[in-house]
């Protein structure tokens, strides 16, 4: 039983005396609870005790209660800077209002907070840029899987490729995609920065594939008497496309969508480093060159936050899949 199921009978319980009633339902919460908190357990305490043995140039190796404090001290770090960015923004609206008193035909130039990004900021960043490249993957992906579904030729045409690009790291893209982006986003104002759009179109380079491939597997595999109804009915190509072939292609496709959202957040991190985007990968980087003696500590919550990230959105995929796949019992 996962979870979820637990919490819903877990709202819907009432009371009762019945005693074999509450040994099921107390069975059923420390199967559910139990093994993870467990596991947990466990996975911190041979942390600390492998941390205790271990020494590098820049110290001893963190333990759990380590990474907490420099966890905390971020967010104090985040709390500062707006705070700061706070008293900036008033006194600057303060200069303007007393000019404008001694010059009212003066024309105000308000400018915005430069302090450095927290770590907070950094998150952001990274998920705004995974977001554009997944979300770009995607609409290219989805449409070319269907039709490479529907249509054999186009499956003989476009799978070669698919194959020879599929396999290729983000460290190979990486020096190609930054050359292209310099050579053809030139702008005085660009509305995004370079290294912003740099990382975007490597994730979406590195992302496209999972949602592609099974994309075209789904619509292959839409049931042979939906396709007879179709015929019957006489329905139109997009018709066709849209009343059976993506009900039918649903599960599949977000199949795809899933792993194709954790390559993109597992590429974003390299690519971030190397183009120098301000998300986690050059706050993993910076750290690492920065060689304090709390940098360790400081990499290691930002490894966390990667990893809580990434499953967050697995999970927040995964709600999204429950809301429009009609075959509810197919979801897990």
């Amino acid at each position: 039983m996962n979870t979820t199921t637990l919490i819903r009978q877990l709202s819907s319980y009432r009371p009762s005396l019945d005693r074999d009633s509450l040994l099921k339902l107390s069975r059923r919460i420390l199967g559910a609870l139990g093994a993870p908190l467990l596991g947990l357990a466990m996975f911190l305490l041979l942390w600390q005790l492998a941390a205790a043995r271990i020494d590098t140039s820049l110290g001893s190796f963190p333990g759990p209660m380590d990474v907490a404090g420099q966890a905390a001290n971020l967010y104090q770090e985040h709390r500062a800077e707006r705070e700061r960015a706070v008293v900036f923004m008033e006194r600057q609206e303060q200069r303007i209002q007393a000019r404008l008193a001694q010059d009212p035909d003066w024309e105000p130039v308000r400018r915005g907070y430069t302090g450095p990004p927290t770590f907070f900021d950094q998150i952001g960043t990274s998920l705004l840029t995974v977001l554009a490249g997944f979300a770009l993957a995607s609409v290219i992906a989805i449409p070319l899987g269907i039709v490479m579904g529907l249509s054999r030729f186009a499956s003989n045409a476009i799978n070669p490729l698919v194959q020879i690009f599929k396999p290729v790291s983000p460290l190979a893209w990486l020096p190609i995609v930054t050359l292209v982006v310099a050579a053809v986003y030139v702008s005085d104002d660009p509305m995004f920065s370079r290294s912003f759009v740099v990382s975007m179109i490597t994730v979406m380079l590195c992302c496209i594939w999972p949602t592609l491939i099974n994309t075209s597997v789904g619509v292959t595999t839409v049931s042979q008497d939906l396709n007879n109804v179709s015929r019957v009915l006489r329905l139109g190509w997009f018709t066709h496309v849209r009343r059976i072939v993506l009900p039918s292609a649903i599960p599949m496709m977000f199949t795809g969508l899933r792993v194709s959202l954790g390559i993109a957040w597992m590429v974003l991190i390299a690519a971030e480093m190397l183009a120098q985007n301000p998300g986690l990968g050059k706050f993993v980087w910076d750290e690492f060159q920065n060689g304090s003696s709390d940098s360790l500590s400081r990499i290691m919550v930002a490894v966390l936050a990667i990893g809580l990230i990434g499953f967050l959105l697995d999970r927040i995929m995964l709600i999204i899949q429950r809301r429009v796949d009609w075959q509810k019992g197919a979801v897990s």
